[in-house]
């Protein structure tokens, strides 16, 4: 049989050149769109007092946009009612997470973590919650020492057993130390 021999594979690319587009230019051309038209319906009777009523409670208690739609609900608002007072209220939930927050620390004790952990089951979103803890001022290690003294008084905890609780309540290992280490001066 006859051999059959093929040619190598050659490739020559073809030299690049490069041409630019003319340019063209287009006459602007100026639409007038035609006026947008909202109708906006007045508030019945029952959003004005959910409204008022949300706004009275928000000037004297903290609450999450989700709390007041609760306590209007509970009040007898409809939801219907609850939603547009606390879409209209004008609160900023951050600063009602902040005031929580600055109530809660004032009374009770919390770790960081403890305290963002509240104030989302208050419902605050996690974002309002983190804002709340990080702008309330607490001094996190004064309240690992206030949380192991009602722990020692409490449950008569040894030193590492309140290292350890104060860690599972979320205070950082440092913070439980120095909490521990305060209740058994």
């Amino acid at each position: 049989a006859p051999a059959t021999t093929i040619a190598p594979a050659t490739t020559t690319a073809a030299p690049a050149t490069t041409t630019a587009a003319p340019v063209t230019t287009t006459p602007k051309v100026t639409t007038t769109a035609a006026p947008v038209t909202t109708t906006v319906r007045a508030a019945t009777a029952g959003e004005r007092n959910a409204l008022e009523k949300a706004k009275r409670y928000l000037n004297t208690i903290a609450l999450s946009y989700s709390g007041l739609v609760h306590q209007l609900e509970f009040d007898k608002f409809s939801h219907a009612e609850a939603v547009y007072a606390a879409d209209n209220c004008g609160a900023d939930w951050s600063e009602q997470a902040l005031k929580k927050a600055k109530r809660y620390i004032n009374s009770m004790s919390f770790s960081y973590k403890g305290l963002v952990h509240q104030l989302e089951f208050d419902g605050f979103t996690t974002p309002q919650a983190t804002y709340g803890a990080d702008n309330c001022g607490a001094d996190w290690y004064e309240q690992a020492a206030r949380k192991a003294a009602d722990y020692v008084r409490i449950l008569n905890l040894s030193y590492d057993g309140l290292v350890h609780q104060l860690e599972f309540d979320g205070f950082t290992h440092d913070q439980a130390v120095y909490g521990a280490n305060q209740s058994y001066k």
